[in-house]
């Protein structure tokens, strides 16, 4: 069952993989056709439409079933009028009709012959609230009357406050979420062409799980992500914050040992610096950074924290006791190694391919099938870096296969982890702010790439990242 965000996702993911939405909608409207014609043969036909996508999608099923039988017997009812057509693929396919069949007229003074079906085509997914006028009078006009009744895709209003309450649904690719018998009458699926790789790989469509602020937002409201790290290295944290920073992340708190934090806070005046004593993290820090997670809304631990046994017992009692959205990485993998997440909080791990077989404790002959068993046994959800990386929870999963050669380069890991991080900071979920992270940092690669060449470093990749944060 897909979300109305995941609908949205595939729709830009398909024409990135070869399929145009003017393809995609074409096949839609004739699945929709050939469902009206073998169910209702004999009756006309009176399509509603709105003036998005859905309009479109009944254009084409108008067009369809105009050329098999008589345009006599259609009539295709623009509720705000030509002109206010907002679609350019549906304008193109109202375009392609014959004027004849399409009514701009007052409701009132449709003519309904008792033997017509009425087809649904005036809204699409993700409507909420109450439905306004014009929209509001066509709706109960339809539920009124003793017409059969088939919507498409969803019924008008479904999750608002009126909705149509057809006897056919003819959804296309998937079933939606919130769909069922009781509100959509039988539900037809029509394969309309997705591409398997816009179903199964990231793409630009990820960009519409970003979380995006309000105009009212205020500090910290849009992610406070703390980072545990550090100790004998310096940069992996650095690069972490910094990449949360360019993700969107409000605040970023970095708790690293006494001995390196002024060279941390040196780095940028943006870090919130937290100093534990001495040189490395140890079990007496931890009080502090449980009680510091509790201002926070994600935590990553791992960059440059080292793994000496002191250092991981510490790292593992945090992974045990923390209550906030945990990404592990690096050494703290090494911590994490034959646990199970008990906890109701998200637990994302991003390891190579050797830190995944240090955590199997194998050679892994069929990575996914390893991969998917290990994020369902262990509760967690797996972000697995390599050439093409691999994204799962156990139930779903993702390929990401952005990204270039220029990213062997050091750091390039930390600037993932701190990118996902913020993303769970900011509410997404860890399979979510997994595969958005992995697309953004492999395409914020691909770009600095353009311009760097093999000279590129992770702060040359971290630069790119705002470029793609209002896409849509």
């Amino acid at each position: 069952m897909l979300s109305f965000e995941e609908v949205a996702v595939i729709d830009k993911n398909s024409a990135f993989r070869g399929t145009p939405p003017e393809e995609l909608m074409e096949n839609a409207g004739k699945g929709l056709a050939e469902e009206i014609m073998e169910r209702y043969s004999e009756r006309t036909v009176i399509f509603f439409c709105g003036t998005g996508n859905n309009g479109g999608d009944a254009y084409v099923a108008a067009r369809y079933i105009a050329e098999k039988g008589s345009k006599e017997n259609i009539t295709v009812y623009l509720i705000k009028g030509e002109e206010n057509v907002r679609s350019d693929i549906a304008r193109k396919n109202l375009d392609k009709l014959d004027p004849e069949m399409i009514v701009e007229k007052d409701l009132d003074l449709l003519q309904i012959k008792e033997r017509s079906i009425f087809v649904d085509a005036l809204l699409g997914t993700g409507i909420k609230g109450k439905i306004r006028e014009p929209y509001r009078k066509v709706i109960k006009k339809m539920n009124e009357e003793n017409n059969p009744v088939v919507s498409v895709d969803v019924p008008s209003g479904l999750g608002a406050d009126l909705n149509v309450n057809p006897d056919l649904t003819v959804t296309f690719h998937d079933v939606k979420e919130g769909m069922s018998k009781e509100n959509c009458g039988e539900i037809i699926v029509k394969d309309i062409g997705v591409p398997k790789k816009a179903k199964d790989h990231t793409g630009p469509g990820e960009m519409f799980l970003y979380p995006r602020p309000t105009q009212h937002s205020h500090k910290g409201e849009n992610g406070e992500l703390m980072i545990v790290g550090g100790g004998p290295y310096t940069g992996a944290p650095v690069l972490a914050a910094k990449a949360a920073y360019r993700t969107g992340a409000d605040l970023v708190h970095l708790v690293v040992p006494s001995s390196i934090a002024s060279i941390i806070a040196g780095f940028s005046p943006n870090f919130i610096v937290h100093p534990m004593e001495g040189e490395k993290l140890e079990m007496r820090h931890v009080d502090k950074i449980s009680k510091l997670s509790k201002e926070c809304d994600s935590m990553i631990i791992g960059p440059g924290l080292g793994a000496e046994e002191k250092t991981l017992k510490a790292a593992a009692k945090i992974i045990k006791d923390v209550e906030i959205p945990l990404l592990i990485d690096a050494d703290a993998l090494k911590a994490f190694k034959g646990d199970k997440n008990e906890k109701e909080e998200d637990i994302i791990l991003t390891p190579h391919r050797g830190e995944f077989e240090m955590l199997v404790g194998a050679k892994t002959e069929k990575l996914k099938e390893e991969a998917d068993h290990f994020a369902k046994n262990n509760r967690v959800t797996l972000l697995l870096k390599g050439e093409k990386d691999y994204i799962t929870n156990g139930e779903d999963y993702r390929w990401n296969d952005f990204g270039d050669a220029g990213m062997t380069v050091g750091g390039t890991g930390d600037t993932l982890s701190g990118v996902v991080g913020a993303l769970m900071a900011k509410g997404l979920n860890a399979f979510k702010a997994g595969r958005l992270g992995a697309y953004l940092t492999c395409a914020a690669g691909d770009e600095a790439f353009k311009e760097y060449s093999w000279g590129l470093l992770p702060d040359d990749l971290i630069e790119k990242i705002p470029v793609f944060l209002n896409e849509k």
